[in-house]
C-alpha cells in the first residue's frame, strides 16, 4: 500500500503514544482516521485535536478484550465511512512479573488485550478487507520483546511473541490467497509512550489484592530501569513515520531499533545450535 489519501484507517490503543502518532499520521496522509481506546477522556481530546487540524476523525471507545466492542468498531467505522484500508492492532498493556510471580489476573489482562485483542480485530477486519477486493494493510503492533528471549513480564513477553507468530501466519496465509491486503509486524524498542502506567486502565474484575501490589525491591529496581529507558526513548512520531515507510517499502518485520540485533541473534543462534537459551538482560 502506497497511496493513503482518501482511504480509512482503523487504529487501537489511539488516544496516547504510538497509537496516536500512528493516527496523527494517518490524518497527515489525508486518511479518514478511527480513533479506538479504552481511555475515553483522552481519546476524546485526540479526536478533538486532529479535527482542530482539518482531519476527518470518528472516535470510539473501544475494550480491545472484548469481541463485541471489536465487531462494534467495526459497524460504525463501515456506517460512517463504508469501506476500511488500513488496521492498526496497537492496544497493549504491561503486567506482572515471572510466570509464577505473575496472578492469573495479570495473565487474564495482558493476554486479553495484547493478544486477544490483535485475534479479534484480525478476525472481524480482515475478511472485510478481504471482501473489498482494493488494496489493503495490516499493522500488528508486537515489541522487540517478541523476538528476545527475556523480559521482565513473563506475560509480556509471552504475548508479544505470539503476536510476531500471528502476523507471519497471517502474512503467508493471504499470500497463497494472492490477496491484495498486506501485513507488517511492528516490533519497537525503547519509546516514550505510558506503558509503564498501564496498570490505569486495568478493569475492576482483573484487579490484584492489595497484598499482590506490593512490589519486591528487585521488582521495583526493575521497573524504575525500564521507565527510565521508556522515558529515554524514540518520540512516538519517529515510529509512526517509520510505519509508514514500511508499509510503502512492502516491508514485513518494522523494527525501530539496531539496539538489540545482537540479542535477537544469539537467541536464533541458540535455536539452530540447539543450545540454551542466551543469558542476556534487557
Amino acid at each position: 500500500m502506497k497511496d493513503f489519501a482518501n482511504k480509512v484507517a482503523v487504529v487501537t490503543g489511539a488516544a496516547s503514544g504510538i497509537g496516536r502518532a500512528i493516527a496523527e499520521h494517518c490524518a497527515r496522509e489525508g486518511m479518514k482516521v478511527v480513533l479506538a481506546d479504552i481511555e475515553e477522556p483522552p481519546l476524546t481530546e485526540a479526536a478533538t485535536a486532529l479535527r482542530a487540524r482539518g482531519a476527518t476523525v470518528l472516535a470510539v471507545k473501544t475494550d480491545v478484550a472484548r469481541p463485541g466492542d471489536i465487531d462494534a468498531l467495526a459497524r460504525k467505522t463501515l456506517d460512517a465511512f463504508g469501506a476500511v484500508h488500513l488496521l492498526v492492532n496497537n492496544a497493549g498493556v504491561g503486567a506482572g512479573g515471572s510466570a509464577w510471580d505473575s496472578t492469573l489476573a495479570d495473565w487474564k489482562w495482558v493476554i486479553g488485550v495484547n493478544l486477544w485483542g490483535v485475534i479479534y480485530g484480525t478476525q472481524t477486519f480482515v475478511p472485510i478487507l478481504l471482501g473489498q477486493n482494493v488494496e489493503a494493510h495490516v499493522v500488528n503492533v508486537a515489541s522487540v520483546a517478541g523476538l528476545v528471549p527475556v523480559h521482565a513480564s513473563a506475560a509480556y513477553q509471552v504475548t508479544k511473541h505470539a503476536v510476531v507468530a500471528l502476523s507471519e501466519n497471517t502474512y503467508y496465509a493471504l499470500k497463497l490467497r494472492n490477496a491484495k491486503v498486506s501485513v507488517s509486524v511492528l516490533c519497537p524498542g525503547w519509546v516514550r509512550t505510558r506503558i509503564m502506567d498501564s496498570e490505569r486502565n486495568r478493569p475492576a474484575d482483573l484487579q490484584n489484592p492489595p497484598e499482590r501490589q506490593q512490589l519486591t525491591p528487585e521488582m521495583e529496581a526493575v521497573l524504575q530501569y525500564y521507565r527510565s529507558q521508556c522515558e529515554a526513548g524514540l518520540d512516538p512520531a519517529i515510529v509512526a513515520q517509520m510505519v509508514f515507510d514500511g508499509m510503502r517499502a512492502e516491508r514485513f518485520y518494522i523494527l525501530t531499533t539496531t539496539d538489540f540485533d545482537p540479542v535477537v541473534q544469539a537467541r536464533m543462534e541458540s535455536i539452530l545450535r540447539r543450545l540454551d537459551p542466551p543469558q542476556v538482560a534487557l
